[in-house]
């Protein structure tokens, strides 16, 4: 996903903030920064951490992809994805906007955000769009996972699974020496280990990219 200008992003978090009624100490507050930081932020002098924005979506049920670029619907799945080739008629693959820790193999409805159509997909599968480089350059931003729902993984398999802010997240399930770790395929992030409200749903079984030539 490409970034906004950060003028144009901070404007947005001020406007999140200012329609949720909350002074600059107390919305700093909610999402665990000192007010100064958010200020730099709103006046576009600081870009806010991947790890901010996510806290931001969650706490306060924004679209990521408006929170950083102005497009799609500003709630959590308001938006529609890219260049996905939607099923006629309601027939095909579910496309989830959003996938919390609720999510279970039937599916949320109000998640569902369209159907698309595509060769060869196992039924019952789930399709998602990825933002972010944290897979990067086996899983790229802006490429359509589509994912079997279930808790188990085999080791080095490429998992949905839930972080701290119950977001669901991409990431390679690794068993060592009895420890398991989530680790990224860009090693530009660090891997983590589960927490107890950790929770696997599902394993990535196919990865569509579309590629302009």
């Amino acid at each position: 996903m490409t970034l906004d200008d950060p003028t144009a992003v901070g404007r947005r978090i001020k406007e999140l903030r200012r329609a949720n009624g909350l002074t600059q100490k107390e919305f700093a507050e909610s999402l665990g920064i000192v007010q100064g930081f958010l200020s730099s932020i709103e006046r576009g002098t600081k870009t806010p951490s991947d790890t901010l924005q996510i806290a931001l979506c969650h706490t306060y049920g924004v679209s990521r992809e408006w929170l950083l670029t102005g497009r799609g619907g500003k709630s959590a799945g308001e938006g529609t994805a890219p260049n996905v080739p939607v099923a006629p008629g309601g027939a095909g693959t579910p496309l989830l906007g959003r996938v919390s820790r609720r999510f279970s193999e039937g599916g949320e409805a109000r998640d569902v955000i369209g159907q698309i159509a595509l060769p060869g997909i196992p039924a019952g599968c789930f399709a998602i769009v990825v933002y972010g480089d944290y897979m990067a350059p086996t899983i790229r931003d802006g490429d359509l996972a589509i994912f079997a729902p279930g808790g188990n993984a085999a080791n080095g398999a490429i998992v949905l699974v839930t972080n701290r802010w119950d977001e669901a997240i991409l990431r390679r399930y690794r068993e060592k020496e009895g420890e398991i770790f989530f680790s990224p395929d860009n090693a530009a992030y660090a891997p983590f280990q589960p927490d107890p409200d950790t929770r696997i749903i599902g394993t990535v079984v196919q990865v569509w990219r579309n590629v302009r030539i």
